[in-house]
């Protein structure tokens, strides 16, 4: 006999035996659901026979009985009434339990988001990414073909969809183009360390999304339930159906605040704050300015992360701020980094590192915040140093600036699209799916081994662009994208090191060294975050003019 959880409440099975069901009985089930036609095979004993050693053991049986292959409306119908009928926990089999899944799969579309559903089923051992439709149709059999059918369509309008999409119009501008997103707002997410240290104003680093989305570019308000690749389709909720003969994915990632205990319920009060929000980077201003002594803590989770200098940068500019007011002497600066380095690029770690003096901060590797305790201003960390068994300590502070944990979004990790990790599994030099050739991916979400920043998707959405113009014309890959991402590690207000790197750490400076050294803490690179960077992303990089970021031509290994 084979368990399989799907919830605390129902589990499936593959067929089980007459002997199996005082064993169920044992381990706390209450009711079995069977979902196996009688006759199907030889060795198969008929539901009277389980009905009845159900009876024995004090339990309930009920037959719903479901074609192989075949789940009517009426099917999901009759496993309602039996769900609401019999007591938990459930035990539901047929041959494999694929049937039972599925069943539970439909019924539960109601009540629960898709991809609960699809991560629910992936763990017990059943894909149902086959009937994610159905699902997104509330359990009832889709009648529709497809709403809308574009030559492109692109998931996400952020920094790396609107930036693709307008690089495609400016290389054609006739092509029929449609991006997903529900959000109202498009973000400058780069800005938020600088409203977090008292330089930006929140608002600034906000605008409309209808006001950024490319004109001629169709924007379809919703959000994606599932892929299907083999269709050359996207499920919204809903269950519209929007085809395409082309797709991009760069739906960004997930900030996992809930996979730190107790962290959603203290966020934004009793010091408790993160420049990975909008709304919470003033409060990391008004901190600072607050904090006169006592503990700071700065907290970095495992990689991958987005920008992953932003928390070590909301460090430095806190330090500056309190040594420029005098009361750094009386503040107890901690880094809490899950990693076992300062930055993964060695040749900007000498600069970082005489920071880290100045503002006499203790450096705490492996250290992953777990738990915290906002109204008695606790966190949690578990401690798991090379080749030493994992602790836990507990570390109070007065003020803490919290780096989530990050994941793909729940609806790529469970898709057709993602690697064994989640992420999109494309060519890490086309950017091109590694299964399914009309599909590319760009920004947070894929899994190439580079930085994820937007000067990263600056660079990939001109190459991704050229790609599927020469795909379109019948041509192969024209372009690639070299690892490129860029961090500038704000290390006190009026400085900045430079990091610009690409694949394997290799430097990529865009400057002459003479203009900027990026290993060294520069003014020009500050002029260039501060004044420079803003108006390139608004008015260049989101409206396709490619400055700085023109496509490097494929390299063709010799035969």
């Amino acid at each position: 006999m084979e368990l399989r959880n799907i919830s605390s409440k129902f589990t499936v099975s593959p067929q089980i035996t007459v002997e199996d069901v005082k064993t169920i009985a044992a381990q706390g089930f209450r009711a079995i659901l069977c979902n196996r036609p009688d006759g199907e095979g030889a060795d198969q004993p008929s539901f009277k026979e389980i009905d009845a050693a159900a009876k024995a053991a004090g339990i309930e049986a009920r037959y719903v009985p479901v074609q192989s292959g075949i789940v009517k409306d009426d099917d999901v119908a009759a496993f309602g009434e039996a769900m609401e009928d019999l007591q938990r926990p459930i035990l539901a089999f047929c041959r494999t339990g694929t049937r039972s899944a599925t069943l539970w799969s439909f019924h539960e579309s109601k009540k629960r988001p898709m991809s609960d559903i699809l991560l629910a089923t992936k763990a017990a051992g059943y894909d149902m990414n086959g009937v994610a439709r159905r699902i997104a149709n509330g359990g009832r059999t889709p009648t529709d073909t497809g709403d809308a059918h574009f030559q492109v369509v692109i998931v996400g309008a952020g920094a790396g969809g609107i930036s693709v999409a307008a690089s495609l119009k400016a290389r054609k501008p006739d092509l029929d183009i449609a991006v997903i997103d529900p959000a109202d707002i498009h973000y400058y997410q780069p800005g938020w360390t600088m409203v977090g240290g008292g330089i930006f104003d929140a608002q600034a680093t906000a605008k409309t999304m209808g006001s950024l989305i490319p004109k001629g570019v169709h924007w379809i308000k919703s959000a994606v339930a599932a892929f299907e690749p083999e269709n050359n389709a996207v499920v919204l909720d809903g269950c519209r159906v929007v085809k395409y003969d082309r797709l991009v994915v760069c739906p960004g990632l997930k900030l996992d605040w809930g996979k730190v205990a107790g962290l959603e319920e203290t966020l934004g009060r009793n010091g408790v704050t993160s420049n990975y929000r909008y709304d919470l980077a003033p409060y990391t201003w008004q901190l600072v300015q607050e904090m006169k002594t006592g503990r700071s803590l700065f907290t970095q989770p495992p990689m991958p992360i987005k920008c992953a200098g932003a928390p070590q940068k909301a460090l430095y500019l806190s330090g500056d701020t309190w040594f420029r007011s005098g009361v750094l002497k009386d503040i107890d600066i901690q880094f809490m980094n899950a990693g076992g380095v300062l930055f993964g690029v060695k040749d900007y770690v000498p600069a970082l590192e005489r920071y880290i003096e100045k503002y006499g901060a203790s450096l705490n590797f492996f250290h992953n915040l777990v738990s915290i305790d906002g109204p008695a201003k606790k966190a949690v960390f578990e401690v798991v140093k090379p080749d030493t068994a994992p602790t836990l300590i507990e570390t109070e502070f007065d003020m803490i600036h919290v780096c989530p944990p990050q994941t793909a979004p729940d609806f790529i990790r469970v898709s057709p699209l993602a690697d064994a990790a989640g992420w999109i599994d494309v060519d890490q030099a086309t950017l091109r799916h590694q299964s399914f050739d009309n599909i590319w991916s760009l920004g947070d979400v894929m899994n190439a081994p580079n930085a994820k920043t937007a000067a990263a998707a600056r660079k990939q959405a001109p190459t991704v662009a050229d790609n599927i113009v020469a795909d379109i014309a019948g041509g192969s890959a024209v372009a690639q994208y070299d690892g490129y991402g860029s961090c500038p590690l704000t290390v006190e207000r009026g400085k900045i090191v430079l990091a610009e790197f690409g694949y394997g750490g290799a430097l990529k400076p865009s400057f002459p060294r003479f203009l900027i050294d990026g290993t060294k803490p520069s003014r020009a690179a500050w002029f260039l975050k501060e004044t420079l960077l803003p108006p390139i992303y608004w008015k260049a990089m989101l409206r396709g003019k490619e400055w700085m970021a023109r496509p490097e031509k494929l390299k063709v290994a010799p035969k």
